[in-house]
């Protein structure tokens, strides 16, 4: 009798096991509980796209800085953010080389010094 009693209390609790068990399955298929498992799965993306991005642009502006000392390009205080000016010398020496005349496309033509830029 007590062997009776133990496997109708084995199989009762079976039973229960595997109903709750097949129950809270269930409930996970529900439209409502689809929903919100894919906008919780939409929201962890989000911040692993955003965590990506940002490492991204860190690495952008080591590189920015890594290549700004190797070119010899240093950082304007006046100027605002990441913007860069090159060193004093180069550019005036771009400046001072550029002396062109403007005369009209046809007596460059003429002359030989034809510069393609004067007839923009």
């Amino acid at each position: 009798m007590f062997r009776r009693a133990f496997w109708f209390t084995a199989g009762a609790a079976a039973g229960v096991w595997a109903t709750t068990k097949v129950n809270r399955q269930l409930k996970k298929l529900t439209p409502e509980s689809l929903a919100a498992q894919a906008a919780d799965k939409a929201v962890e993306a989000g911040h692993r796209l955003k965590d990506f991005a940002l490492d991204v642009k860190a690495g952008m502006s080591q590189r920015e800085d890594e290549l700004n000392d190797a070119l010899g390009l240093h950082q304007d205080p006046d100027r605002p953010g990441n913007v860069t000016a090159l060193p004093g010398p180069r550019r005036l020496r771009a400046i001072q080389n550029d002396k062109t005349t403007h005369r009209s496309s046809h007596e460059n033509r003429s002359t030989g010094s034809y510069n393609r830029n004067e007839d923009h």
